[in-house]
């Protein structure tokens, strides 16, 4: 028995019909006329030497071999289209795809976007803010900037920044501010985003590396970074903030830091993308470009005490 695949077009039409399971339906999808699907099916049933669908009155019906068929057509196709797709982008020196965190995005990435344009006005910057993790072939992204612990197998991935998480209040807030016990008394604002880092890096972390008893956990919970700084920007409590993501406000004392106890976050922000493609000079001058934007944060990490761990 040989093992040579029937022709392209014929697949293609089993998938559309076996997904639709319509020959009208996957007709209209591939544009063709319902008489033309009809006959690429065949064509596979003549190669395979059995029947894929059984033809039903007003509907059809995989067969055996067609149940068989259907799931590794439609993964074929799928990973083809973003091979495809991702072969393309090579080729594209105008567009660049870029994902990150929307806390990061709308804080760090997002209020810079004209000092990229500024630099390079042929490049066109799209943003994908996701906490998701990224295909770089399946969702037609070129870069992705990336926190946590770090496992980027298989990928060119360079750290930008060792992220740091210390307390940040207002001016006003922090007039009365003497020691870290006299954070209890404010309203503290809680961001869920960073429950995955282990260990924890919460409050209850950092007033135990104060040696002050954690108050009682209550408090104002966000689930994105950036809306618990713009909460803090309001005055509404302290937050356990992260340099990266408030870097612009403390410079322009919008935030300030009340003590240099700082705690390291367990996590790292690192630039990623498929390897050799840190080379296509988009890539390689966003990447350099990050990285320069992003030195702004050292001069901040040296002014901090942080605890052991």
């Amino acid at each position: 028995m040989s093992d040579r695949l029937p022709p392209l077009t014929a697949l293609r039409a089993f998938d559309a019909a076996a997904r639709h399971m319509s020959f009208a339906k996957a007709a209209a999808e591939l544009n063709v006329t319902p008489a033309a699907l009809s006959f690429q099916i065949k064509s596979l049933e003549e190669h395979l030497g059995q029947p894929v669908f059984r033809r039903l009155n007003r509907a059809v019906e995989l067969t055996e071999a067609g149940r068989l068929l259907a799931p590794g057509a439609k993964d074929g196709f799928e990973a083809l289209t973003a091979a495809w797709r991702a072969a393309r982008r090579l080729s594209d020196s105008t567009s660049l795809t870029v994902t990150a965190g929307p806390g990061f995005t709308a804080k760090w990435l997002a209020p810079r976007l004209f000092l990229f344009a500024q630099e390079n006005p042929d490049i066109d910057l799209r943003f994908s803010a996701s906490l998701k993790i990224m295909d770089f072939a399946r969702d037609e992204v070129d870069v992705a900037i990336r926190f946590g612990p770090g496992n980027d197998e298989g990928l060119f991935s360079r750290r930008l920044i060792r992220e740091w998480m210390t307390p940040m209040v207002t001016p006003s807030l922090a007039e009365g501010l003497r020691e870290p016990a006299d954070l209890a008394r404010l309203p503290l604002l809680h961001q869920d985003d960073i429950a995955f880092l282990q260990p924890g890096r919460d409050w209850n972390a950092w007033f135990a590396a104060a040696g002050v008893t954690p108050p009682e956990a209550k408090g104002t919970r966000f689930s994105q970074a950036d809306h618990a700084v713009n909460a803090a920007l309001s005055g509404a409590g302290a937050l356990l903030g992260r340099g990266s993501l408030t870097e612009t406000h403390l410079r322009e004392g919008r935030l300030v830091m009340p003590f240099r106890l700082t705690l390291w976050a367990g996590g790292d922000y690192r630039i990623v993308c498929p390897h050799g493609s840190e080379t296509r000079p988009a890539v390689a001058r966003f990447i350099d470009w990050v990285v320069r934007e992003i030195a702004a944060i050292e001069p901040l990490t040296a002014t901090r005490d942080f605890a052991e761990g």
